[in-house]
C-alpha cells in the first residue's frame, strides 16, 4: 500500500505550494487586469485613484506571498517532470519558473519604487487599512520626477513582458496537459490525490 501511494506523493506539489501558487497567480491576475484599466482606458480621476490604491495593495501582498512562496521553494523540493521530458523542455521550464520568480519579486518592487519617488507624494493604505512606509532614499531625490518617470517606464514594459512569459507558461502546461496528457497541470491543482509533502 506504501509503494502505491509513494509515486502520487511525489508527483504532486504540497498543499501549501498550491495554495501560494493559485493566490499569487489571482493576484497577478487582478493587478495586470487593473493596470490595464488604468493605463488603457478613459475612466475618472476617483476611479483611477482607487484603482491606483488596490492596485498598491495588491502588488505588496503578491510580493509578501512570493518572499513565503521562495522560502518554501527553498526548504520543500519540488515533484520532478515526468522522466520522459526532453533535457532541453527540462532547462526552459527551470529557466522560465526562475524568471517568473524574478518577476514576482521584481514587478511590485519596481512598483513600490514608483510610488516612493512619485512627486505627488501619495501615502500607501495597504486595503484602507494598513499604513505602507516608502522605500527609503527615493522620497528624499531631488530629481524624484524623473526618477520616478524612469521606473514607471521599467515597470510598465516590465508588465508586458509579464504578461508574455504568463502566455508562454501556460501554453507549456496546456500542451502537456491536452497534448502530450502528462499531469503536469493535475499536480498543481487542489483537491485531486493525496499532496505530496516534500
Amino acid at each position: 500500500m506504501a509503494r502505491a501511494i509513494l509515486p502520487l506523493r511525489r508527483s504532486r506539489y504540497s498543499l501549501v505550494a498550491i495554495l501560494l501558487h493559485w493566490l499569487i497567480a489571482l493576484g497577478i491576475l487582478a493587478l495586470i487586469v487593473i493596470g490595464l484599466v488604468m493605463t488603457q482606458l478613459k475612466i475618472t480621476q476617483m476611479l483611477e485613484f482607487k484603482l491606483f490604491q488596490l492596485h498598491k495593495s495588491i502588488g505588496i501582498t503578491v510580493l509578501l506571498l512570493a518572499v513565503v512562496r521562495l522560502l518554501w521553494r527553498f526548504t520543500h523540493r519540488p515533484p520532478p517532470l515526468p522522466a520522459q521530458t526532453p533535457p532541453l523542455e527540462k532547462g526552459a521550464a527551470h529557466g522560465l519558473h526562475w524568471l517568473l520568480y524574478v518577476f514576482m519579486f521584481g514587478m511590485p518592487l519596481t512598483g513600490w519604487a514608483v510610488v516612493s519617488s512619485s512627486p505627488f507624494n501619495l501615502p500607501t493604505v495597504l486595503y484602507s487599512l494598513v499604513p505602507w512606509p516608502d522605500l527609503p532614499v527615493l522620497p528624499n531625490l531631488a530629481n524624484k520626477a524623473a526618477v520616478s518617470h524612469i521606473l514607471a517606464w521599467v515597470h510598465a514594459y516590465g508588465a508586458w513582458t509579464l504578461i508574455g512569459l504568463l502566455a508562454v507558461h501556460i501554453a507549456a502546461v496546456l500542451r502537456h496537459h491536452l497534448l502530450k496528457r502528462e499531469p503536469i497541470l493535475r499536480r498543481m491543482l487542489p483537491g485531486r490525490g493525496l499532496p505530496s509533502r516534500d
